[in-house]
């Protein structure tokens, strides 16, 4: 019985170790198949996320073929006009033209960003998820073969530990048997002893004594041999237990190694460099998205600059810039005497004195009536402008409520709906806008029909006012009587308005414009000489003597005798009916500007000095160097900017650069 219940002891032993090992082993195999798991996981995350941004790359280039394609269209409508001509000509755009410019310009920048972002979606996000997806693969591959070799070592230890523990198990069993038999031997000697205690040695017989004496010496040697059979069974089974005690902690130390720390340390290796391509692709990809919004930033904010710049004046003034002929004041009327009439003003004589003094009087109480009630409408007419100002820049612009992101897409559409969208609002603003427009034309045609009554009337009333004499109206027709008497026909008149004294120039003829002319060819060209210099002949050419363009010198002489203190010199727009005014008797040979008074508007000289500049033929900075120019930006070194602009401007022509020195001095001031 006891050595069944043994026997059945190490079975269950054994069974127990065999089922530990075997979860062990079943816990090895669902760690790869995790493992596993988390790669196919990954490489189909990676393909879903190169499938993505293929498509979008796919996107991004359909868009910004459209946005190309959109701009281009109306590009080439603007290229076939007549005023993109004259537009590029002048290279002064209205500040409306300029944000349509500015539009189309954004978008042409749009379209190259998405072109730009499919670009990088395709050959470089595309490129390093692809090789993510090919490092997870390798190296899922060299972590199981680690693993692999990993489990077998765990294999390894568990079967040594079985080996060692069964050779324990032996050892100790034959220890155990021997100790049992060397009890049984010992019991048997004991019992051989009480036996011979109890018998008297001298009661036994004398032939039984060497019998007995053999059965002891059995006894003791059958002791003696089961002694150390026992000690060597027990020497062997003390070695064994320290083998197995040895190498059940070696096998528990690998165990527990394996799973707290190289369990950990494979998946690092699976994982190598995987959240850090993976971090560094996405990062591309916010560079990429953060970039586009700043290049369209930029782009907007150029345009806002110019939507700022929005100005209906400056607009004005450079549409008469351009079409300065049509818009140009024609010359006056001329009297045209008949057949030979010689008299050329009003006559104020008898009997017509009379007529002509009460014709006076009713014009200036017309007049005075007709301002008063000009000036009513005129007040109205400004109420009612800014009445539609108010109406046209009330700031129905923001629309950034529609595009605050809530869970409900219903929210968004409410709002909107209640803003900018509303129809209702609409339709009263524009209703409300255009009952205000017809009463303001209504009142603008009165308005132009009173104030040229009035000029039509002034200009008669002052007429007569100076033909009947200044402050002499009362006394006229006595001052008739007595100019009759004495035979005195002329009529009283004020005295003549002085004339402004110019300084006087040589009467030439230029063969050469100056305005909208070659300035190079005006300065090098010559003068035909209709009264000769002692010394030459008649119709001889001689140099014109200006280095400097008289227009350039006048206009710089004069804004520094009266416009350095002005502001915003240059950029303010000037008097159109005065710059064309300067402008012309700078092409009549005359200098308006001689006199040292300062009785001409600052910006309207500025005005016909940057009219001069814009207009020449060959520009001050020629067209074929202006890249030239433009590449010393990019050098760093001033002294290095400053000696590649000076080898450009030596190459120029002298007169050029006499010109440009002449310039440069003054906006130095």
């Amino acid at each position: 019985m006891s050595s069944q219940t043994r026997v059945k002891k190490d079975k269950e032993i054994i069974g127990e170790y065999e089922t530990q090992v075997k979860e062990i082993r079943n816990q090895l195999v669902e760690q790869f198949k995790c493992l596993e798991q988390q790669s196919e996981s990954r490489i189909q995350l990676l393909q879903d996320l190169q499938d993505f941004f293929r498509r979008k790359a796919e996107i991004q280039l359909e868009y910004s073929r459209s946005l190309e394609k959109l701009a281009e269209r109306f590009s080439n409508k603007i290229r076939s006009s007549r005023e993109h001509h004259q537009f590029k000509k002048d290279q002064h755009l209205l500040s409306s033209v300029n944000c349509w410019y500015l539009v189309l310009n954004q978008t042409r920048r749009e379209s190259r960003d998405h072109a730009t972002l499919n670009d990088i979606y395709t050959n470089n996000v595309i490129v390093r998820l692809a090789q993510i997806s090919e490092d997870v693969i390798r190296l899922f591959k060299k972590s199981k073969d680690i693993g692999i070799q990993m489990h077998e070592e765990l294999v390894k230890v568990t079967n040594e530990l079985y080996t060692v523990m069964k050779t324990y198990h032996m050892y100790h069993t034959e220890s155990i048997s021997a100790e049992s038999k060397l009890k049984d031997a010992e019991k048997q000697e004991e019992k051989q002893f009480s036996k011979s205690g109890d018998l008297n040695v001298n009661l036994l017989r004398h032939e039984d004594r060497p019998q007995r004496r053999s059965s002891v010496r059995k006894i003791e040697k059958m002791k003696e041999k089961r002694q150390a059979k026992y000690s060597e069974n027990k020497l062997k089974c003390t070695k064994a237990r320290n083998d197995y005690l040895l190498n059940l902690a070696a096998t528990n130390a690998v165990v527990a190694k394996y799973y707290i720390h190289d369990v950990s340390d494979m998946i690092d290796c699976c994982d190598l460099g995987y959240h850090a391509s993976l971090a560094r692709t996405f990062r591309t990809y916010l560079s990429a998205e953060y970039n586009l919004e700043t290049s369209r930033h930029e782009g907007l904010d150029i345009m806002e600059n110019a939507v700022d710049n929005l100005d209906s004046r400056s607009d004005k003034h450079k549409i008469m810039d351009m079409h300065n002929q049509v818009f140009c004041p024609p010359m006056c009327f001329e009297y045209l005497p008949h057949m030979g009439d010689e008299v050329c003003q009003v006559s104020a004589q008898q009997p017509v004195q009379t007529e002509l003094l009460m014709r006076y009087h009713q014009l200036q109480s017309r007049l005075a009536t007709l301002k008063i009630e000009n000036e009513e409408v005129r007040k109205t007419l400004d109420a009612t402008m800014q009445m539609l100002q108010d109406m046209l820049t009330v700031e129905d612009f923001d629309v950034s409520d529609a595009f605050q992101h809530s869970r409900s897409t219903e929210s968004i559409k409410s709002v909107a709906s209640e803003t900018y969208m509303s129809k209702l609002n609409v339709a009263k603003r524009r209703a409300n806008q255009q009952e205000t427009e017809v009463f303001y034309f209504t009142k603008f045609k009165e308005f132009l029909n009173g104030s040229n009554l009035i000029i039509k009337l002034q200009a008669k009333h002052d007429l007569l006012k100076q033909t009947l004499g200044e402050g002499k109206c009362p006394k006229s027709l006595h001052q008739g009587r007595e100019r009759a008497e004495c035979g005195t026909t002329r009529p009283p008149t004020l005295p003549p308005k002085p004339q402004k004294m110019r300084k006087p120039r040589p009467r030439s003829v230029y063969n050469h414009k100056l305005f909208n002319g070659n300035m190079e060819t005006f300065i090098k060209g010559k003068t035909e000489c209709p009264y000769p210099q002692p010394g030459t002949i008649i119709g001889e050419c001689v140099d014109s003597g200006q280095p400097i363009p008289l227009v350039v010198e006048s206009c710089i002489r004069h804004i520094n005798l009266y416009g350095l203190q002005q502001q915003g010199i240059f950029r303010v727009p000037g008097s159109q009916v005065e710059v064309n005014d300067i402008k012309n008797s700078f092409e009549r040979g005359e200098d308006p500007l001689i006199d040292d008074q300062n009785e001409h508007d600052i910006n309207s000289v500025a005005g016909v000095l940057k009219l001069y500049f814009r207009g020449l033929e060959n520009p001050l900075f020629p067209k074929e160097r202006f890249l030239d120019l433009m590449s010393t930006i990019k050098l760093e070194s001033g002294a290095e900017r400053a000696h590649h602009v000076q080898q450009i401007i030596v190459t120029l022509p002298r007169a050029v650069i006499i010109v440009m020195r002449y310039l440069f001095a003054f906006l130095n001031q």
